[in-house]
């Protein structure tokens, strides 16, 4: 089942159960993809989907973070609330060692020596892992294997 036919019966069965938590969390990926479905004038492909969805699952986690140091639990709970419903939408997250054993891969294939050549690698790497793994930490272990 695509995302779309997803969305579109999860939205229904939110809102029949007034879940207003999970139905406006929905909303929100539902409207993300349509805005960059109108920019690109074309439907949108499993891996920019996934963009997108990695994207506002970063912008939860950043805002839990942000909310946190600002003394705010109510907002903080709605954020990770909203966060636990996008999650539920991501393809499985890949181990630390599938994503190791990926990042040795591109190293390799980028014929990456130092630290200088991150970007290389990482630009080889992100769409592997996209929606499968955290990037930040993807950079920091491709930076902590090019610094040896």
């Amino acid at each position: 089942m695509d995302i779309q036919t997803r969305l579109n019966e999860d939205m229904v069965t939110a809102a029949k159960a007034k879940d207003k938590i999970r139905l406006s969390a929905i909303r929100l990926l539902k409207t993300a993809l349509h805005n960059k479905e109108i920019d690109l004038m074309r439907p949108l492909n499993e891996t920019e989907t996934m963009q997108i969805l990695s994207g506002l699952v970063k912008q939860r986690k950043d805002s839990i973070e942000q909310f946190a140091k600002g003394g705010r639990p109510d907002l903080v709970e709605k954020e990770e609330a909203e966060l636990k419903i996008l999650q539920d939408f991501m393809p499985a997250q890949m181990s630390d060692e599938e994503v190791e054993v990926l990042i040795k891969k591109a190293i390799a294939d980028v014929g990456a020596v130092s630290v200088k050549d991150m970007g290389k690698v990482m630009k080889a790497l992100m769409p592997q892992i996209t929606g499968k793994a955290d990037g930040k930490t993807a950079g920091e272990k491709v930076k902590a294997l090019l610094s040896q």
